[in-house]
């Protein structure tokens, strides 16, 4: 039920979890909220016994539609704000959580993060396909989020036309030298050469999003990861002035003008290869 044609290596991402970093990563908190007015909570289950929970901001069924994966300590009901200006220009938004956040079920781990991002897509198309929704579906990824939304650009790509990264944390070896891992010999290295191969293996169209005053992921991260996308065509877009939690605010204008310049070519490139 879960499973989706694989074109990328299987990085051993519970190396990191193995190291103790897991434990220490995550923010989980709780999600009270009810949805505003025309929304709707959903809940995907991605294992036996561990469903995730989701909320959808429906606006328009013939729309294209973002499958949006948060970031650390965030949960679905802090876009409630944020969700009418996806609807501004012209896109549905359905944010999906991680494990013991928001609604949902288990305890959240590096490698859960990114493995439950498979059945994820699936039961997300499953839901836009019972109800009507335009076949025009793009994944998005924030800050942690981005590692989800990554795997599934290299391995879940089918029915997508392209991902979205804004304040990515995409970078590994980072990651994995803050666990302490040796990323320059042994599974450390495996590690980080097995997950930017599974990048350079992406086809997908990538928009990436960043502040140049990023305080927690460095804007250097993103360049890089743009160099990574080498087989797929790939903007860049850097704000000005904009750090990690501001860059909404400060550059909004020029986040969303991307983002729906972005949506719209791939759309329209996808209805002329159809």
């Amino acid at each position: 039920m879960y499973h989706d044609h694989v074109n990328a290596p299987s990085p051993a991402y519970d190396l990191i979890d193995h190291a103790g970093l897991g434990s220490v990563l995550f923010y989980p908190r709780p999600d009270p909220s009810t949805p505003p007015k025309g929304a709707l909570d959903l809940a995907f289950e991605v294992a036996p016994g561990v469903r995730l929970g989701a909320r959808f901001y429906p606006f328009d069924r013939a729309w294209p539609t973002i499958l949006y994966f948060h970031g650390n300590g965030e949960v679905a009901g802090d876009h409630d704000s944020i969700a009418p200006f996806y609807g501004q220009i012209g896109v549905n938004l359905l944010v999906c959580e991680f494990r013991g956040y928001g609604r949902s079920s288990g305890r959240p781990t590096f490698a859960t993060l990114v493995a439950d991002s498979g059945p994820a897509a699936v039961s997300f198309h499953d839901f836009l396909d019972a109800n009507g929704f335009a076949p025009s579906r793009f994944v998005m990824g924030r800050s942690l989020g981005a590692n989800p939304a990554l795997e599934v650009a290299a391995n879940h790509a089918t029915r997508f036309q392209g991902f979205i990264l804004e304040s990515g944390a995409g970078n590994i070896r980072r990651l994995a030298a803050r666990a302490g891992l040796d990323v320059e010999d042994g599974d450390g290295l495996a590690l980080v050469e097995a997950h930017e191969a599974k990048l350079r293996s992406i086809r997908l169209p990538g928009l990436l999003i960043h502040g140049d005053q990023d305080e927690l992921i460095p804007v250097s991260t993103a360049i890089e990861l743009n160099a990574i996308f080498e087989a797929t065509e790939r903007d860049l877009i850097v704000i000005p002035g904009a750090g990690h939690n501001d860059i909404l605010w400060v550059g909004h204008a020029l986040y969303f003008a991307a983002i729906k310049t972005f949506v719209e070519k791939h759309v329209l490139a996808s209805e002329a290869a159809t």
